[in-house]
């Protein structure tokens, strides 16, 4: 019998669980929260299912079990990391492609998991967690300022917020736990040391669930708005070996110490020493994995169900790292606006093809973007024998990639890849608030469509048969940069 897997998701990371599906024989089901029928990763599936929202358990549970699946993919974000919906799936006899519902509790809330790995020997920043009723003021002494109010649940940068001095304290801590209660339902928070100018370097790691476990190399994340990752790449450029493998090695040990099974990232911070501390460890698939699964050839997806049919040791080492691959995320948000949301219907969609591009969408030309879920579009991953050789191909495939009707970041981005520190992968987790930000002028939206127009109607409608050099320029971007723009 054919077996089916529900996608407890949406948008780009279910379109990309349903590929990976097809390929292996299996049947899938989509679900559907209202508001969200005309999404594209229903037109992947082979069944879907009305569910009352992405975050009831019980509803997806049901939907589950109506349509009689074997398995059920998390995907990221929404459910993925809650022991709750973990037990849930299990207890109605499907199978939870990721972590035990133990291994989500331990490791889903960042106390829990700091304090596991003090008790591993990982290196931590300085911390201490907020009781209730007790006096922050006392507590924030003991770690000093300039530090970080962070939320134990979620992640994303909600709950977050950097304390410059004992006179923010209380009024940070107010705003932080309450967005945290919003978006996870706990606002319980921790203090901890706030470094300057760190890099934020991940491990990719995958778990037998019986104690072993391999890595999959490291990636560099530091490059965050707002405390939400714009641009990740594999591997992080400018790390000695020793390093890395020190990263490594720490970030096993709380595999082993786990039994982590299926797909998981360990993620550390760098001071300008070199040092790490670890952070926190997201128990599940992540938005940047394609940028591994580039520079080690092996499908992430592919791995997670394979184990779930029973291949308990599917990987026997870590493998090889081959060339270099960055990932940029596109969101529908105005940069000349103060990043403000961009609703709006896709009038023309053109994504950029060629060798060493790839493309995860949940979008698709003709569809409504509104505000109800995340704004992120698609994103852009390359991959290239070399770093230097993938920044030439990311600035080509962002030139090629026309998103008419809505705002969008592509022009942020463009700017980013041709900034000199970008080039040099010398940047840190403050640079895009504070070294870039006076890159202040962006195209405007009027501008980007005029230019996006034409380039679908030189190369979308007429053909670039039609034209000769001098006739058309090659990119209508190329022409913008000359005359100045995107400074």
């Amino acid at each position: 019998m054919n077996k089916k897997v529900l996608v407890a998701n949406r948008s780009e990371i279910a379109c990309r669980i349903f590929q990976t599906c097809r390929e292996m024989g299996l049947s899938t089901v989509a679900i559907v929260a209202p508001g969200d029928e005309d999404a594209r990763h229903l037109t992947y599936a082979d069944e879907v299912k009305k569910v009352s929202s992405y975050l009831d358990i019980t509803s997806v549970v049901r939907a589950a079990q109506e349509s009689k699946v074997h398995f059920v993919h998390p995907g990221y974000g929404f459910l993925s990391e809650r022991p709750a919906f973990a037990r849930a799936v299990e207890s109605a006899g499907f199978i939870f492609i990721g972590p035990r519902p133990a291994t989500l509790e331990l490791m889903g809330g960042k106390i829990t998991a700091k304090e596991l790995a003090v008790s591993q020997k990982v290196p931590t920043l300085p911390w201490v967690r907020v009781e209730r009723g007790q006096d922050i003021s006392l507590a924030a002494k003991k770690i000093g300022f300039p530090l970080l109010l962070k939320a134990s649940a979620g992640g994303g940068g909600k709950g977050m917020r950097r304390v410059s001095s004992s006179d923010e304290l209380l009024s940070f801590a107010e705003s932080a736990s309450l967005e945290a209660i919003t978006a996870f339902g706990d606002g319980t928070l921790f203090l901890e040391k706030c470094l300057h100018q760190p890099r934020h370097i991940e491990v990719q790691v995958f778990g037998d669930g019986e104690g072993g476990g391999i890595h999959l190399h490291d990636r560099e994340c530091s490059l965050q708005r707002r405390h939400q990752k714009i641009w990740e790449e594999a591997r992080a450029p400018h790390l000695s070996q020793s390093i890395r493998e020190g990263l490594f090695d720490e970030a096993l040990k709380l595999v082993r110490a786990t039994h982590y099974r299926s797909a998981g990232t360990v993620e550390f911070i760098l001071d300008e020493s070199g040092q790490y501390y670890f952070l926190e460890m997201n128990t599940r698939l992540q938005v940047e994995h394609p940028v591994t699964e580039f520079v080690t050839g092996v499908d992430l997806v592919w791995a997670q169900i394979v184990q779930a049919q029973g291949g308990q040791n599917i990987f026997n080492e870590s493998p090889s790292a081959r060339g270099h691959a960055i990932e940029v995320r596109l969101y529908a948000e105005d940069p000349a606006q103060g990043f403000i949301p961009t609703p709006g219907k896709i009038k023309v969609l053109r994504w950029p093809t060629g060798a060493g591009i790839r493309v995860e969408s949940g979008i698709e030309e003709g569809q409504e973007v509104g505000t109800q879920f995340d704004s992120m579009l698609g994103k852009l991953i390359v991959h290239a024998s070399t770093r230097q050789q993938a920044l030439a191909r990311l600035r080509y495939a962002l030139d090629e990639t026309v998103i008419l009707g809505i705002g969008c970041n592509q022009s942020y981005l463009r700017s980013l890849v041709n900034h000199p520190q970008v080039k040099e992968g010398k940047v840190h987790t403050g640079f895009l608030e504070n070294d870039f930000s006076n890159f202040s002028y962006y195209p405007s939206q009027e501008e980007l469509d005029i230019l996006a127009a034409a380039r679908v109607e030189g190369f979308g409608k007429l053909g670039p048969q039609k034209h000769s050099e001098a006739e058309i320029d090659p990119s209508p971007w190329f022409a913008f940069a000359k005359n100045g723009g995107m400074k």
